[in-house]
């Protein structure tokens, strides 16, 4: 389906003016032929205008229905007897076929999105059904549920994305698709579950996230902006046929399943232990071996093996230590 765009239909106030002009002029004449057959009796001139003013009275209000309005970023999609015949879009007061419908099959669908909702607790009441056949082309945003997701390591993730999107093509919008709000909330969902289950939540070993047979450092935690992006191309590959344009896809929750959070928090805490542990120890040895090394240097005390065993043990209990070290002072010998 191509989009027609109407736009030689604006004469809206013009056509508003003459037929409330007609009307004037049907009441005027209905009144002057009444006068007229009251005084001097019937005659075909007053019976003609006394019939044709009774018409347009009866019938004149049929013009009213061609007259459509659009505020900027609206569009009407216009049908006639069941065939497309254009597209009304861009602010102004139309005129068109009285005859023509406006049709919008997601006019009173309501999604979690921008313009569909009243602070996300109560449903937005319909407008009337003139004003809820118009399409808006402004850009709108899409706060998709919240979905449990298993990771490409099977661990189950929660993962929530907001899409703005806008609508470019109303024909293929309105009839190549039931109804473009569902499908893309449907093709959010695929779209998502697609791409999350190629990465791991965090950074893991043996891991390729780009297809090219090496692993890498991909993460749902810390390449956010490329996962996104991805979502974004793929949502934009499926409802490119349905006349929709990603704007942008972000993700606005990510967090492990509340049933392995638990365990997941108590590996990273094990994962930091173990990493600081590592640090300390690394930086004890250092010192262990600039003291050895310096001792010898100033030849302050010869030492044998034995006993650089036993300071190199003090000195990496004292640095290693959870707690300070209790200082002991021997009075004796060394020996």
């Amino acid at each position: 389906m191509k989009e027609i765009c109407l736009t030689r239909h604006k004469g809206g106030m013009p056509m508003l003016l003459l037929t409330l002009l007609l009307y004037a002029g049907a009441v005027a004449g209905v009144i002057w032929a009444a006068v007229q057959e009251d005084s001097a009796g019937a005659t075909p001139l007053t019976t003609a205008v006394l019939a044709a003013g009774i018409l347009w009275l009866c019938l004149g209000w049929i013009l009213l229905c061609g007259l459509k309005v659009l505020k900027p970023q609206e569009a009407l999609v216009l049908t006639l007897f069941g065939k497309y015949v254009g597209t009304l879009k861009g602010e102004g007061f139309y005129f068109v076929n009285p005859f023509c419908s406006a049709v919008n099959p997601a006019a009173k669908t309501r999604l979690n999105q921008s313009g569909d909702v009243d602070g996300g607790k109560n449903a937005v009441k319909a407008e009337a059904d003139s004003a809820g056949k118009k399409i808006s082309l402004k850009i709108m945003t899409l706060n998709n549920n919240r979905q449990k997701i298993n990771d490409c390591l099977g661990n189950p993730v929660e993962i929530g994305i907001a899409v703005m999107w806008r609508v470019v093509d109303t024909a293929k919008a309105v009839f190549d698709v039931d109804n473009y709000k569902e499908y893309l909330s449907l093709q959010c969902d695929s779209a998502l579950r697609d791409i999350v289950r190629i990465y791991p939540y965090d950074v893991a070993p043996n891991v390729d996230t780009t297809g090219d047979g090496i692993a890498d450092e991909g993460s749902l935690r810390g390449s956010s902006e490329v996962v996104a992006s991805r979502i974004k191309d793929k949502i934009q590959e499926k409802v490119a046929q349905a006349g929709l344009e990603i704007i942008e896809a972000r993700i606005t929750y990510l967090a492990y399943a509340p049933e392995i959070a638990a365990v997941m928090l108590q590996r990273q805490q094990a994962s930091a232990i173990i990493d600081a542990r590592k640090m300390i120890v690394d930086g004890a040895v250092g010192m262990v071996e600039m003291a050895l090394e310096r001792l010898s240097e100033k030849q302050v005390v010869e030492l044998d093996e034995e006993r650089k065993a036993a300071m190199v043990s003090n000195l990496l209990v004292v640095l290693c230590g959870n707690r300070d070290a209790q200082p002991v002072v021997n009075s004796g010998s060394l020996y």
